[in-house]
């Protein structure tokens, strides 16, 4: 299938009340957050920070889509008229906030906080997956969500050096006459790398380094010195983003595992399975998965006895985006957002069984142990394994 299911736009969907009611983390800190672009080329990274903060009465709340070009890289990505898809978009959902502390004050921490690099899907960008990035920030972790340049994000752009303007990255459909694998499988190299050094730049702020950020913003990135565990780093993406997690792996061992949202398997060259050498969480939906993907998943699982596979009944790809808590019905039915299950029981779930797992192999003294049954598919909602497959799929 389609790595991310297009939306149908209607002319008429704008009928009725639409918005976007993004959750609070329910864990015990109250969580900020910043967008920090480094360097001024693809090769560059570019990431909003998710983390742990201080209160601030009053404090902002940045938009959910940042900037009006992200409304036209959805248009494209869905193959609908900029024209008038994009000011639809803008309209339904321009206005939504993010229920974080906006550069909120950096909550200081004796024990360091781990971190998670996440990794978007196809056709994403770095916001669209604020509701588990915020949750986990508020379980006590830094998650730095990418926003990949290898042309997957439906838009995204650089600040060329002394320009004091920005370059724009299109959403790239698979040129014609090339093979969907090659075109693919260069991407989620890419992206891995970006995974790689979305470390790197954690690490060279602990060493003291001077890190501009070249969005010149309030959230001074010295303040992380001191506050990042690098030796609890896990990678975890959604889509796309969760094979890339798991290539992540294999390029660097200072990621210890991986949480694999729904991962579309098919860009991963067969050679580099036997390659993966940490456990990973794969937390799949009921209907998106085919069967040589699921397949590829159990290879992993059979390597590795602390690889897990449990899906989520109810659950469709996009229940593990923020699109899931589009509260207007056509909207929501327009991006295939929801399947039968409660969003935010989806998204409890998903928290919850993510925790436990980075708790056992990031060695966090936190309970998260908990909600270990959810690891081994036991409970409401989830079983273990991987999805029913029809091979009709």
């Amino acid at each position: 299938p389609d790595p991310m299911p297009l939306p149908r736009l209607g002319r008429g969907s704008m009928g009725g009340t639409q918005s976007l009611a993004l959750p609070l983390g329910k864990g015990p800190h109250q969580v900020g957050c910043a967008d920090v672009m480094v360097g001024h080329t693809w090769q560059g990274l570019f990431l909003r920070l998710f983390y742990p903060c201080l209160p601030r009465a009053g404090a902002e709340r940045p938009l959910w889509i940042p900037r009006y070009e992200y409304c036209g890289g959805l248009a494209d990505f869905a193959h609908r008229s900029r024209r008038w898809c994009a000011p639809l978009l803008n309209a339904a959902l321009g206005s939504c906030r993010v229920p974080v502390s906006w550069n909120g004050p950096f909550k200081p921490c004796s024990r360091r906080y781990p971190l998670i690099v996440f990794s978007h899907g196809l056709g994403a960008f770095r916001t669209l997956y604020s509701s588990v990035c915020s949750e986990l920030a508020s379980w006590g972790f830094a998650v730095a969500a990418l926003e990949h340049r290898d042309h997957s994000a439906s838009a995204t752009y650089v600040c060329p050096a002394g320009a004091g303007s920005e370059e724009w990255i299109p959403y790239q459909r698979v040129p014609q006459g090339q093979k969907e694998f090659y075109f693919r499988n260069k991407q989620v190299h890419q992206r891995a790398e970006e995974c790689v050094r979305a470390l790197r730049l954690f690490e060279d702020i602990d060493s003291g380094k001077s890190v501009p950020n070249v969005l010149h913003q309030d959230f001074d990135l010295s303040v992380l010195k001191d506050s990042i565990d690098l030796t609890k780093v896990a990678v975890m993406g959604h889509s796309f983003g969760g094979v890339t997690a798991v290539l992540a792996l294999v390029k660097e061992p200072s990621f210890r595992c991986a949480v694999a949202l729904d991962a579309w398997m098919f860009p991963l060259e067969n050679a580099l399975y036997p390659e993966v050498p940490k456990p990973v969480l794969f937390i799949n939906t009921e209907k998106f998965q085919t069967p040589e993907s699921v397949a590829k998943m159990k290879r992993l699982s059979s390597r590795n006895s602390q690889t897990k596979i449990i899906t989520v009944l109810g659950s469709v790809h996009q229940s593990q985006t923020d699109f899931t808590f589009l509260t207007g019905k056509l909207l929501s039915r327009i991006f295939g957002a929801r399947g039968t299950l409660d969003p935010y029981k989806g998204l409890d779930i998903t928290s919850r069984a993510a925790l436990a797992f980075l708790q056992r192999h990031l060695n966090l003294e936190e309970e998260f142990h908990q909600w270990d049954d959810l690891l081994e598919g036991i409970g409401d909602s989830v079983v273990p394994e991987a999805p029913f497959c029809r091979s009709n799929l």
